[in-house]
């Protein structure tokens, strides 16, 4: 469920970013048990790669690993209106580990 302090966020943040087939966008979305990730070019409107897992080091590792695989190393970061702390932080250190640029 989206509190109303995410909405605002999420909203306020995809006003400001898009994904390109240069730069496409890597959204996060974190459940209570797992987290995802996409990487996504939102002129065609397609997801390029994507990969989710309970744990945020492992998805962030796998994510980078198979963009590096597709040829994309440079995105946009789209923390989808959570707070960057955590598990989403812990992603993206990975993903930036991994060989992705943002």
């Amino acid at each position: 469920m989206l509190t109303k302090d995410r909405i605002i966020r999420k909203k306020r943040i995809r006003g400001k970013i898009s994904g390109t087939a240069a730069r496409p966008r890597l959204t996060v979305f974190r459940s209570n048990k797992a987290i995802y990730a996409q990487i996504i070019d939102d002129v065609k409107g397609v997801t390029i790669v994507e990969a989710h897992g309970t744990e945020s080091q492992q998805v962030g590792a796998d994510i980078a690993q198979k963009a590096v695989k597709a040829k994309v190393t440079t995105v946009v970061f789209d923390r989808n209106g959570y707070i960057y702390h955590g598990r989403v932080k812990a992603l993206a250190d990975a993903a930036r580990a991994g060989g992705l640029t943002f």
